[in-house]
């Protein structure tokens, strides 16, 4: 029978190759979708301008019909929400533009989904929505480059997906989630570009001097995105410039690795100079292109009469864009006022004062006396806690194996996190969603640390086995955690007993 399947085999020519299933790109695109759906599933709902989106959702309207944010009647107070949530914003205008605390590209995102959907709760939130769901695509893309595993890539982005603070953000038109998405993509970016460089160098003929000069695709796309980043909120730059300090790590290490005989030449001008276009000057044009509705139209905030000739607007503008950039820089100096939901970056890790985005006692139909109906933005408690446990064992992988993943995952969460604290802002008034740029870098934490524990690929069977249903447990427990949060994350109406138990600390309420 052997024989003769044998010689079966030989008539009909050559076997087929087994077709084999693209988890790489489908294991990820399930995650994502599945991300979608928690971000879009009732996605307008409440019809209410919740938190900041007063602020936001108007700005973007105003740059999507007059090109730069726009001020507002003074109206008594909610008469102005009133007549935007009906979706008759043009009796809302004053005259004159709005000073603004942030820069534009944010509100230009938003002024996307309120171009195709309308000034409705879905068109002002849909590009939110759109951007993180995507950013979990990236996550797991990211992961499973930098652990060459695609469970562990998967499992990245599917923690994130059920991050509540990440969903809350999704669901909002507020401006934290598109600076962490760009964020996240400059980064991914340059992952991309360490990979490439090296295999790069590796296949080159040139064995002596500082080594060749290398293009940088990817380098350029993360200086791209990291311009973008800026565009949405200021807090990008740190971001920019720890990577620049990474990148050059990364630049050094791979030529002296390689053995060429001046490594510190060939990453400081070969290198360095392609990091200085790409991490330094692009951002920066990037940066500046975000303004253009300021630079091209009149009426801006402290926009004098611009130029008659459109090509010299954006260069008789920059002096008065950057009077507008000092104004803003005093404003964020003097932000000083207390506020109910106001907490220290000392607290996010551990979740202390979340923000309510959206609060009601006043719902109906939860089958008892009393009904809460709450958005609450909080992280999914078992992930940050988590997280802080992992961020120990990448400190821990750095300082005794000089693992690159954990050290660029440290100086990301670094770079997020420390320029928060005294000096630099001692007394300013800030707000846990500041930390939405870290929680990817919390599950790359989280991911690496279980991928520790599963231990490698040709390890023996018994402890594989039990490492890789101590990760199990964990993701399951991640994911009953999110489940039991889920209504006071997206707005569900409870008893109030049941809001109440989901209430873990007193300083939650």
């Amino acid at each position: 029978m052997i024989g003769s399947g044998q010689e079966a085999g030989r008539s009909q020519g050559p076997p087929r190759a087994a077709a084999r299933i693209p988890w790489g790109w489908l294991g990820p695109v399930l995650v994502t979708v599945f991300a979608g759906f928690l971000r879009f599933d009732r996605l307008g709902s409440p019809h209410a301008i919740v938190f900041d989106e007063t602020y936001y959702a108007k700005d973007a309207y105003g740059l999507l019909r007059f090109g730069f944010e726009h001020a507002t009647r003074n109206y008594p107070k909610g008469i102005a929400d009133r007549l935007f949530l009906a979706g008759r914003p043009g009796g809302m205008w004053a005259d004159g533009g709005s000073f603004v605390a942030h820069p534009p590209f944010g509100k230009w995102m938003i002024a996307l989904g309120e171009a195709v959907f309308g000034v409705t709760p879905f068109g002002w939130r849909c590009t939110a929505a759109l951007c993180g769901t995507l950013s979990v695509l990236i996550l797991c893309r990211l992961a499973r480059r930098m652990t060459g595993s695609t469970l562990l890539g998967c499992a990245a982005g599917f923690l994130m997906a059920l991050d509540g603070l990440h969903l809350v953000l999704s669901r909002t038109a507020l401006l934290d989630i598109f600076l962490m998405f760009w964020v996240l993509a400059g980064f991914a970016c340059l992952v991309a570009d360490r990979d490439q460089g090296r295999a790069a160098l590796a296949g080159t003929t040139e064995a002596s001097g500082p080594g060749p000069w290398l293009f940088h695709p990817w380098r350029i796309a993360a200086g791209a995105c990291l311009g973008l980043a800026a565009g949405v909120k200021w807090s990008a730059v740190p971001y920019l410039a720890a990577f620049v300090v990474m990148v050059f790590a990364w630049d050094l290490g791979a030529r002296r690795a390689l053995g060429f005989r001046s490594p510190l030449v060939g990453a400081a001008l070969r290198d360095g100079t392609v990091s200085f276009l790409s991490l330094g000057a692009l951002p920066v044009a990037v940066y500046t292109a975000t303004w253009s509705g300021w630079l091209f139209t009149g009426g801006g905030w402290g926009r004098r009469e611009p130029a008659a000739n459109p090509l010299l607007r954006p260069f008789e503008g920059l002096p008065g864009l950057w009077e507008h950039h000092v104004q803003i820089w005093r404003f964020h100096n003097r932000l000083t006022v207390g506020h109910d939901y106001q907490s220290w970056p000392w607290d996010w890790p551990v979740l202390r004062r979340p923000v309510a985005f959206f609060y009601t006692r006043d719902a109906t139909g939860c089958g008892a006396a009393r009904c809460s109906r709450e958005i609450l933005g909080i992280g999914t408690p078992a992930i940050w806690w988590a997280s802080m446990a992992a961020l120990l064992v990448m400190v821990f992988l750095y300082l005794t194996t000089r693992d690159w993943r954990a050290g660029a995952i440290l100086c990301a969460y670094a770079a997020g996190w420390l320029p928060w604290f005294p000096p630099a802002f001692a007394d300013r008034t800030m707000f846990l969603f500041y930390a939405l740029p870290l929680v990817p870098f919390m599950c790359l934490a989280l991911v690496m640390t279980l991928g520790t524990i599963i231990g490698p690929a040709r390890g023996a069977p018994r402890p594989r086995a039990i490492g890789a249903a101590v990760a199990g447990a964990f993701v399951l427990l991640v994911l009953l955690d999110f489940w039991y949060l889920h209504p006071i994350l997206t707005g569900g109406t409870l008893p109030y007993d049941s809001w109440h138990a989901r209430m873990w600390m007193r300083s939650w309420i």
